[in-house]
């Protein structure tokens, strides 16, 4: 019997984890089996095709809520073009999905229920040795008297009974990024999570997790993402991972998603230690307002996570990326704004705002409807309303999310948007503003340059602000654009304001200094240069001299230097 194991990725660059786990504890046992991974992106007949040419017994696929349209269009065609393949589906997207999904769906076969590996080796091996499997738990399965049920069953006991996907070589190691799961489970039941349906933590064992961390690091993966829940639900043991990796580790860069209020003294000294460019901590702050976390269940002290995302920005060399939900209940649109500017005051390198989804199978789905929480029925059943926001309302914050993704957490225009909090009294009603008019000039309908997006905001200030303020966020645009790209003077935007004679003596000046002392250092060297006469760190009127610097095999850096203006 052949087996394929199968998934559509978002991106080519995902690896599937899912897969290899359940390849490898499924062994021998089960017939032949094969991992085959696609995307959502390439055309259902190519996906088709490659799956028959492989002449497989069995196709099983994993389903998420980017795939589950694309996979079920899938099983249909296959049990037209091929009625003799077994399809069985798995996965968090149907894993809630009852008798409806068989009647829509008559070529499915089996159906997966949670933790995958115990049910899907069960039936593998029931088909292999020519036999139908009966009431297995965590399993239905259509047979000639109708859908065989099997009750719910625990998981696995031991995480170590799975044989390591990357020591038996299922993994694919080229993308330059795997995904690594050392524990499943969360100490916490958030309502919006999945992880709120488990009973409990179960952690591989430290050997194991050692023995996988190191064939990896000698490997030189480039990025390992950590797919655990709360990575560091038990203190003692996230120190040991973290001092294995520090103590082995070559070039490769690791992602965690953490409970920061969980980091105790020792672990947040030993982080100190943790080099650039190494480690990424994903912490899910989700609401400042206790009343609506107490409402979803999520027990986190917000003092102590305040406390030690500080500690870590000051003290650290770790990137940090914070996440808030909208939507959620008892939080409306002002209380929203207002958690987007507490946490923007930790100063994270990206924050990332999202509505909340409701999931099939999570408690905030079931709560839906008391709660007041409207949400698109198809994938990724995003909130569309509550009590306390309306569809415009989401929308705006929607819309703010965006612009922080094409400033913050793009690296460019921090000045600009602390110049923003400052005219505007807050960060977050500055891009209310900017949102507003964003959205009345169609500018999130299309992808934008990185220069169209710096003209458009110099452009909407001068509509929206009185005429000192505009022109001082013009000049601090100005400065971020400079540090963001090259600037050539043939080709400056707008918002730059341009030198006069006497400046262009002054500046030539300087660069003839910068270029002698670097001379015979095989440095190239570009410059741009601008009056500014309206940033508070800066005497007025002044020159900022932008130095671009390349060297062979480097990026580009770019030096800045002030430089007293000529007075006319």
């Amino acid at each position: 019997m052949r087996t394929i194991l199968t998934t559509l990725h978002s991106k080519y660059i995902h690896p599937s984890l899912a897969l290899p786990y359940l390849a490898a504890f499924c062994a021998r046992e089960c017939g032949e089996l094969a991992i085959r991974e696609f995307t959502v992106h390439e055309p259902k007949e190519n996906v088709l095709a490659a799956l028959l040419d492989e002449k497989p017994d069995v196709v099983a696929f994993s389903v998420y809520l980017w795939n589950r349209r694309e996979t079920l269009e899938l099983i249909d065609a296959l049990a037209v073009a091929a009625p003799k393949i077994r399809l069985v589906l798995g996965g968090p997207e149907v894993s809630f999905d009852g008798a409806g999904l068989f009647e829509c769906h008559p070529g499915l076969s089996a159906l997966v229920r949670g933790e995958g590996e115990l049910p899907f080796r069960a039936l593998l091996s029931s088909w292999a040795k020519g036999s139908e499997p009966q009431d297995v738990p965590r399993l239905t399965i259509r047979g000639a008297e109708g859908l065989n049920v099997g009750p719910n069953g625990p998981p696995l006991a031991d995480l170590d009974d799975i044989p390591s996907p990357f020591k038996a070589g299922l993994v694919d190691l080229s993308r330059g990024f795997v995904y690594l799961e050392t524990s499943r489970g969360c100490p916490y039941s958030c309502a919006f999570c999945m992880s709120a349906l488990d009973e409990r933590v179960r952690s591989f064992s430290m050997d194991r997790i050692r023995t996988d961390l190191s064939l990896l690091m000698e490997q030189e993966v480039p990025k390992i993402k950590f797919v655990d829940r709360t990575f560091n639900y038990d203190a003692a043991r996230a120190r040991d991972i973290f001092t294995f990796i520090l103590e082995h580790n070559c070039k490769s860069h690791f992602h965690f998603e953490i409970g920061a209020h969980l980091l105790d003294e020792p672990t947040l000294n030993l982080l100190t230690a943790v080099p650039a460019d190494t480690f990424q901590f994903e912490i899910g702050v989700q609401s400042t307002l206790p009343s609506t976390l107490a409402t979803i269940g999520r027990q986190a002290s917000l003092r102590r996570l305040e406390d030690n995302v500080r500690f870590l920005q000051e003290t650290t060399k770790i990137h940090l990326h914070l996440d808030l939900i909208a939507g959620l209940p008892g939080e409306d649109y002002d209380e929203f704004l207002s958690s987007i500017d507490k946490v923007a005051a930790l100063a994270p390198h990206h924050l990332q705002i999202e509505p909340v989804k409701l999931l099939p199978g999570a408690p905030l789905r079931q709560q839906a409807p008391s709660l007041g929480l409207c949400h698109d029925p198809n994938p990724p059943y995003t909130v569309l309303a509550t009590a306390d926001l309306s569809f415009q309302e989401l929308e705006s914050l929607r819309g703010i999310s965006r612009l922080f993704d094409l400033t913050w957490n793009s690296r460019r225009a921090r000045g600009f948007l602390d110049g923003l909090s400052n005219v505007s009294g807050s960060l977050a009603r500055g891009l209310e503003r900017i949102e507003k008019a964003w959205q009345s000039r169609g500018l999130f309908r299309h992808p934008l340059s990185q220069r169209s997006v710096f003209e458009a905001l110099a452009a909407i200030c001068l509509d929206l602000f009185d005429d000192s303020d505009a022109t001082r966020l013009r000049e601090l645009l100005a400065r971020d654009f400079a540090h963001c790209e090259r600037v050539a003077y043939n080709n400056a935007p707008t918002f730059f304001t341009a030198l006069n004679s006497l400046d262009e003596d002054i500046v030539r000046g300087r660069v003839h200094e910068e270029a002698k002392a670097i001379k015979g250092m095989d440095i190239k060297l570009q410059h741009f240069a601008a009056r500014f006469a309206h940033l508070p760190d800066l005497p007025s009127p002044a020159i900022l001299l932008f130095l671009y610097l390349t060297r062979t095999g480097e990026g580009l850096s770019v030096k800045e230097i002030t430089l007293p203006a000529a007075r006319l």
